[in-house]
């Protein structure tokens, strides 16, 4: 006997569809979890296990194996815990598989049953609208996710009301998109006596998006023009408000649920790493590029950065 649930696995900004196909046959009792995933995702098990018997469901003395299709795309996160319970659910015939079929799920358990909150809830929400199906995400992810109207958002606590909801005892509520970010108090540009050339520089960059380089003897005051360039700035329209939220989403730094309306504006060390500017690593988070998206990127003290990091700097430039 096998079922299907559906989850995500990020490629950069992008949340791409993967099928999480549950087995339950004759053999060796055992929990087995393939198709290329990574250290939490294998310890999944060991959660979803805890989290059923929370919720009193007895595991069968039978073989579960779990495929996470396509099995050559590599699979990292905690939010496959979610759809890997719920595949399971599934093949033991305790929720109907044709409503599993039609929602996408992530999220991580915590081992009583309730649902941790987990980054990329936004870019896998317009994964489901693009494919027509619903999203379940933990609570505390709804107001962000729900920002794509598209999809219906179903935000549960815990496994219980996902069970639940599935089974038609107790339907959940759409979620509801979270506020808007409030624009941060920033420094005003009228605040600077004189510079008037500096600051037509920094009228004409924000207007064009232009790039602009500030060259002068300490405590003439680039750093101080340089805060104030996001003030100037309009703000985000709803496409390029979409683009930056989903990149923050995915980096886990999105607050309450909220939706960026203003430019971000980033500020890295000059010791900072070329990881850490660029984005990649061994998790492929986005870096201070990535997160200064329509907006400001400030690297001051730009001479004083490792070469590495400033040779990168050219293709995006």
């Amino acid at each position: 006997m096998v079922a299907i649930a559906y989850s995500v696995a990020f490629e950069g900004v992008e949340a791409r569809l993967v099928e999480v196909q549950c087995s339950v046959a004759a053999g060796l009792p055992g929990f087995g979890i393939v198709g290329l995933p990574d250290k939490a995702v294998s310890e999944a098990r060991e959660r979803v296990k805890a989290a059923f018997g929370a919720l009193s469901i007895a595991l069968p003395n039978r073989r579960l194996t779990v495929n996470l299709s396509p099995a050559d795309l590599p699979k990292e996160g905690s939010h496959f815990d979610l759809p890997i319970a719920l595949a399971v659910l599934a093949a033991l015939e305790i929720v109907p598989k044709e409503e599993l079929a039609r929602c996408v799920a992530l999220g991580e358990l915590a081992l009583d049953g309730r649902l941790v909150p987990v980054a990329g809830a936004l870019p896998a929400a317009m994964a489901a609208a693009e494919d027509d199906r619903a999203l379940i995400c933990p609570r505390d992810c709804g107001a962000e996710a729900a920002w794509v109207e598209a999809v219906p958002v179903l935000a549960p606590g815990n496994l219980r009301e996902v069970v639940d909801h599935l089974t038609d005892r107790a339907p959940l509520a759409r979620a509801r998109p979270g506020l808007i970010e409030a624009s941060p108090a920033t420094n005003c540009l009228s605040e600077v006596k004189g510079q008037e050339r500096a600051k037509r520089a920094l009228e004409i960059a924000a207007a064009g998006r232009h790039h602009l380089l500030m060259v002068g003897p300490p405590g003439a005051g680039k750093s101080m023009l340089a805060a104030r360039l996001p003030g100037i700035m309009p703000p985000l329209s709803p496409a390029e408000a979409l683009e930056t939220s989903m990149i923050h989403s995915l980096a886990g730094i999105l607050d309450n649920g909220g939706i960026l309306r203003h430019p971000p504006f980033c500020e890295p060390h000059h010791t900072a790493s070329m990881p850490a500017i660029v984005g990649g690593g061994r998790s492929a988070k986005p870096g201070q590029i990535s997160l200064a998206h329509n907006g400001v990127l400030f690297m001051d003290e730009f001479p004083e950065f490792p070469r590495p990091v400033l040779e990168t700097l050219r293709q995006p430039i």
